[in-house]
């Protein structure tokens, strides 16, 4: 049985230089719809045509291309990461939280691959 149970969302987070040019190519290329720009956290977000799989994206002035990582929504994060924390699983910092938003987490595989819990704080849940 698994330490915690994940939502069955999930969001491929990526970094780019300019959200609103790439969200319109992936929109144009990929038929992908844009649901918000969060223009004051500097995060857009996109359907794919997948049921449950968004792609985010976060604006860098230096975009790292392939730095991916995968968001998996979670109900209760700060009870999912006191559990792995207690097995061991490392942490990147303390949660951030976006008020009225969401709450995130970045834990890392033992291979030191990023991955990240993410609680919606909009009172609408997927």
């Amino acid at each position: 049985m698994a330490l915690v149970t994940l939502d069955k969302t999930i969001n491929i987070a990526m970094s780019v230089k300019d959200r609103h040019v790439s969200a319109a190519w992936y929109e144009n290329m990929l038929g992908f719809e844009t649901m918000y720009h969060v223009d004051e956290a500097g995060w857009s977000e996109l359907q794919t045509n997948t049921p449950g799989v968004t792609i985010g994206l976060g604006e860098h002035t230096k975009p790292v291309p392939g730095n991916c990582v995968p968001v998996f929504g979670i109900a209760d994060l700060d009870d999912a990461r006191g559990k792995l924390e207690q097995a061991n699983v490392k942490f990147d910092g303390d949660t951030d939280v976006v008020e009225g938003m969401v709450k995130t987490a970045t834990f890392y595989d033992p291979d030191g691959n990023a991955l990240m819990l993410a609680q919606d704080l909009t009172g609408v849940a997927d």
